[in-house]
């Protein structure tokens, strides 16, 4: 059997299919975006909708959605990640975090997997780390220039490739796979 992944990243589409060792077809839907500081309500809520505008198909459906936290923001931005960096960007995330002497920050991915029978169940994995006081590095995508994670000196963007061995969505990924495996 295989699962529905709803998304229009492919690179997202293979780490996922790799890390969760099953035949994953990709569906871009233009789903609604729920307000909510919580990535693992925000992706619960998000597969229930894709289920529902897949007409409920028999396959498992996995949605993912990630956000940066930034323990002087009590959690913000959070799920609202996405629409911070539409709105100002990496950089004015760095400028409105200057005034601020704690730097350390969380980066989360909640993998939401809708069962078939409409049962829903969110799998979070979540980096430690820091962010960096200017964006660097040209690869990955997002906050991936300003997010340094623990135990390194280099932020995501220059990760590059290494990123995926221990990112927050590899984890959330990870831990999702026991579930997605009892489904199939």
């Amino acid at each position: 059997m295989d699962a529905l992944f709803v998304t229009s990243n492919h690179d997202k589409a293979r780490e996922a299919a790799e890390i969760l060792k099953v035949d994953l077809h990709t569906v871009a839907l233009d789903l609604p975006e729920p307000q909510a500081l919580d990535v693992a309500e925000v992706a619960a809520q998000k597969a229930r909708a894709a289920r529902d505008a897949l007409g409920d198909p028999d396959q498992p459906v996995l949605v993912e959605d990630s956000g940066l936290v930034f323990e002087a923001w009590n959690g913000l931005p959070g799920a609202l990640t996405k629409w911070f960096l539409n709105s100002v960007g990496n950089e004015g995330l760095l400028r409105m975090l200057s005034a601020y002497d704690d730097r350390s920050a969380r980066a989360i991915c909640a993998v939401a997997v809708a069962a078939a029978d409409g049962h829903v169940r969110a799998f979070v994995g979540e980096v430690g780390g820091s962010i960096a006081s200017e964006a660097r590095g040209g690869e990955g995508f997002g906050w991936d220039p300003i997010f340094i994670p623990r135990g390194h000196a280099r932020t995501y963007a220059e990760l590059g490739p290494e990123k995926h061995e221990d990112s927050h969505r590899a984890r959330a990924l990870r831990v999702a796979r026991g579930a997605l495996h009892a489904e199939l």
